[in-house]
């Protein structure tokens, strides 16, 4: 005997398309979006009720005792758009004012992803004009240059908590680089210098402490910078590899008496080689790379005289190395791992070699205009990071911990997170 076939199941959502079709009959894809926006209002409203029960923790037509003195208290009209346009909603009320709705927070009015996608677009660097015209290719609506503005200005807050948020009591590195930018203030444009703090923490994590602007170098301005560090919680710096920025030492140790100051070995590389030929860079850098990767100080003093020699012939070359030696000197104070991490900048290089890539369009309009554009580029570069730690990091803990009084002050933390 043959088995009648099965009846095919109704899902969820072909039960709902035959109940929108049979009651708006729509002709059209404007038709269709005209449904869903009916459609999605009481949809909005029935999920924001269930968040005002979950908040009061009793539901509109409960009438037993209650746990709280808090009721409800009407509603506020709102507008909000959506894929299929702006939808009006209402939105519940409570009388102590402490609903905080999830599904469309207060100061939301688009649920449509296009907040996210203006600030994807303007975390890649580019123009206002550039993003709504790309808004209105995508979506066919205009969005005004007011209005590109109005949602990235509502990161500002986000950056300024992000620059203010307390920071880990001790980093075993800090790396600190700067670029400059042009801003326009008044009538005239003025260069900034943008400065960037990248750290490791004991763990190896990777954050970056924040971004300074000033359109000067100096040591008061670095011990503001160090103290603004400490007063966010940091309390121990092991090492702070740098540029030779003026006044970077003396305010850095001001404030965290203990750090280890290093000078970049790839920046003095680029000072020296520009009173040398370009005809002779190549042997120049292998040369002086035969000092600072010597295997040990003994070896890398006998390279040095070698050098010197080698290159008197340019005196000034020969000179940044001579003034800077002691920087060579102290990297030897410590393993291969721990030397490799601390002779560059070139980490923290990286992340001003990302901000460059949005930030050549030109002058920015004002200091603002700047910041939020490199906080999210901060964000994605959060993202990319997720959290890894730094290459080889066991070996760096493990040759940190032979040193002594390096282990002592680590383990003074490390209990402590």
């Amino acid at each position: 005997m043959n088995e009648m076939p099965k009846k095919k199941e109704i899902t969820p959502g072909e039960n709902l398309a035959k109940q929108i079709i049979e009651q708006y009959h729509p002709k059209s894809v404007a038709d269709m979006q005209d449904a869903l926006k009916d459609i999605f209002g009481p949809m909005f409203e029935a999920m924001l009720q269930g968040e005002m029960n979950s908040h009061l923790g009793y539901e509109s037509n409960d009438h037993g005792a209650k746990s709280t003195d808090n009721r409800r208290n009407g509603y506020t009209n709102k507008k909000v758009r959506t894929s299929a346009g702006e939808v009006e909603i209402k939105v519940p009320r409570d009388r102590a004012s402490s609903f905080e709705p999830k599904l469309v927070p207060k100061r939301q009015k688009d649920v449509s992803g296009i907040e996210e996608k203006v600030l994807a677009m303007y975390a890649r660097g580019m123009s206002q004009r550039d993003i709504a015209d790309t808004i209105e290719d995508i979506y066919g609506f205009e969005i005004s240059h007011e209005m590109v503005s109005q949602i990235t200005d509502c990161v500002l807050d986000e950056f300024n908590d992000w620059q203010n948020r307390p920071l880990k009591r001790m980093y075993t590195f800090l790396f600190v680089d700067c670029m400059y930018v042009t801003i326009r203030k008044e009538y005239e444009s003025k260069n900034y210098a943008v400065y960037t703090i990248l750290g490791y923490d004991i763990d190896g994590q990777k954050d970056i402490l924040g971004l300074w602007l000033n359109e000067s170098e100096s040591k008061h301005t670095w011990m503001q910078i160090f103290d603004e560090l400490k007063g966010r919680g940091v309390e121990d710096v092991l090492f702070i590899c740098m540029d030779g920025v003026s006044g970077l030492e003396d305010g850095a140790k001001a404030i965290f008496k203990d750090v280890v100051v290093q000078r970049c070995i790839v920046h003095l590389i680029r000072n020296s080689i520009k009173y040398v030929p370009s005809k002779d860079y190549k042997k120049f850098i292998q040369s002086i790379k035969k000092v600072y990767r010597a295997p040990s100080l003994t070896a890398s003093r006998k390279a040095f005289e070698q050098f010197c020699q080698e290159w008197s012939q340019y005196p000034g070359a020969v000179d940044v190395w001579k003034r800077n030696f002691n920087h060579i000197e102290q990297l030897f104070d410590y393993g291969s791992a721990v030397r490799k991490v601390m002779y560059t900048t070139n980490a923290v290089e990286s992340i001003n070699s990302s901000f460059r890539k949005v930030t050549k369009k030109g002058a920015f309009p004002n200091e603002n205009a700047l910041l939020k554009l490199l906080y999210l580029r901060i964000t994605e570069l959060y993202k990319k990071w997720n959290g890894s730690k730094v290459q080889n990091w066991a070996m760096v803990r493990n040759q940190l911990a032979t040193n002594d009084k390096i282990k002592a002050r680590i383990e003074k933390y490390e209990h402590l997170i």
